[in-house]
């Protein structure tokens, strides 16, 4: 009690008040088995007595006042507590059911968006995303972007600083700021699904789990946006890869390429699937790059052998890629496409275009591109060195023995 409340008490009750506060304590303490809640009921008591006792004189016993005011306020605290934890699991309640009910409950989407931020650029709003959702490490997202490790560090920091200075709060966005975000969030699914089907570094080719969530999120998306072909040709691209996933591996992990691959293994459900998400998606009139990308895979998914693969029509929808994207990936799978069309001669002619391009020049599928079209040409000492070259450029395992078992199996030929 403070000085100035036991002034008012005489003598005898300031006493009597500092004798029984610990026993009063002790039995409230002991009542209701929470000490730091009862050490606050008595003080209010004593409070209280101090107040009240100077008007109304000391109780006749006043123990046993201390004590049910303080029981009193101890219940009081009891049920405050009980309806707040009331409120919190109607609240949990409520939002069990929404998750039961709800279209898109998935928080991660909205993290995306979030992430992919206006006052990011697209390549930062991207790299941060694929870090704080997809669980990649910079080295990995260095990789798929093709620039140097410390450069996507760099960008990744930047970019978090940026969102804390925009001071941007997590919620879905609408209308028009949802549609100017969706396409970086497109490419960050696209590159995710990418990373988990051809790993970038380690010792899997492969790690089906992240292709198997990028679909999941993008099948997400796809019930948030019913009727955007993009959304629906990307869905349809990764369903469509994602089917060859067993057979691009043998029993120890080898990566096995496309043409050597049983294709009995392909899922055959999930082939119907991507392809009846892509005829919905071109039905819709706007042909984008994740429909054409996913037309190429739908081609290669029908032929029942390597050989009646429809090189023909892949070429054309490359070209098409070339004139919406200037992506040297695309490139560089167009001039395989034009070698099956046309001839190894100006496959490689278009390969030798791309070693000026800084993006892709000492990049490993460059170097494996080429040695494969060397080797179908029959100049084994020079597909032999570019299999090497590829080989100490990538840092995926199961590519690297890959790579060195073609350029071995070459070698046994000479």
């Amino acid at each position: 009690m403070s000085e100035a409340l036991t002034t008012e008490l005489d003598e005898h009750s300031q006493h009597l008040l500092r004798d029984l506060a610990p026993q009063v304590l002790g039995i409230v303490a002991r009542r209701y088995r929470d000490f730091a809640a009862a050490e606050d009921a008595v003080q209010e008591a004593l409070i209280a007595a101090a107040l009240q006792w100077p008007q109304t004189g000391v109780p006749e016993n006043p123990r046993g006042w201390l004590i049910r005011v303080a029981s009193r306020r101890m219940l009081d605290a009891i049920r405050s507590e009980i309806a707040r934890r009331e409120r919190e699991q109607e609240v949990a309640l409520d939002a069990l059911r929404q998750d039961a009910t709800d279209v898109d409950p998935d928080d991660t989407l909205t993290l995306f968006f979030l992430c992919c931020h206006p006052s990011l650029t697209p390549a930062s709003a991207i790299a941060l995303t694929l870090r704080a959702v997809g669980g990649l490490t910079t080295a990995q997202i260095a990789h798929a972007f093709l620039v140097p490790e410390a450069t996507m560090a760099q960008r990744i920091s930047r970019a978090k600083a940026a969102i804390k200075t925009a001071g941007s709060r997590f919620h879905m966005p609408e209308g028009r700021e949802q549609s100017e975000r969706l396409a970086a969030v497109l490419h960050i699914l696209y590159l995710i699904f990418n990373e988990g089907y051809v790993a970038s570094a380690g010792e899997s080719a492969q790690r089906i789990e992240l292709s198997q969530e990028a679909i999941r999120l993008t099948r997400s998306l796809h019930a948030l946006m019913p009727e955007n072909p993009e959304v629906e040709g990307l869905l349809a691209l990764m369903v469509l890869t994602h089917a060859r996933r067993e057979a691009r591996t043998g029993p120890g992990g080898e990566l096995i390429p496309l043409d050597r691959q049983d294709r009995t293994l392909w899922k055959q459900p999930e082939i119907a699937e991507g392809a009846a998400l892509l005829q919905k998606a071109i039905s819709r009139g706007a042909v984008g790059a994740y429909q054409l990308q996913a037309a190429i895979a739908a081609l290669h998914d029908e032929a029942q052998r390597a050989e009646d693969t429809d090189w023909p029509q892949i070429l054309a929808l490359y070209e098409l890629m070339k004139r919406i994207s200037d992506n040297p990936m695309v490139a560089l799978n167009h001039a395989i496409a034009a070698a099956m069309v046309y001839g190894l001669t100006k496959g490689l002619e278009l390969l030798r275009a791309l070693d000026a391009d800084e993006r892709i020049a000492r990049h490993h599928r460059l170097d494996a591109a080429r040695a494969h079209l060397l080797e179908m040409a029959g100049d084994y000492k020079a597909a032999i060195a570019h299999y090497h070259m590829a080989a100490t450029r990538t840092t995926s395992l199961p590519e690297q023995q890959y790579l060195q078992t073609q350029a071995a199996r070459l070698c046994e030929r000479l």
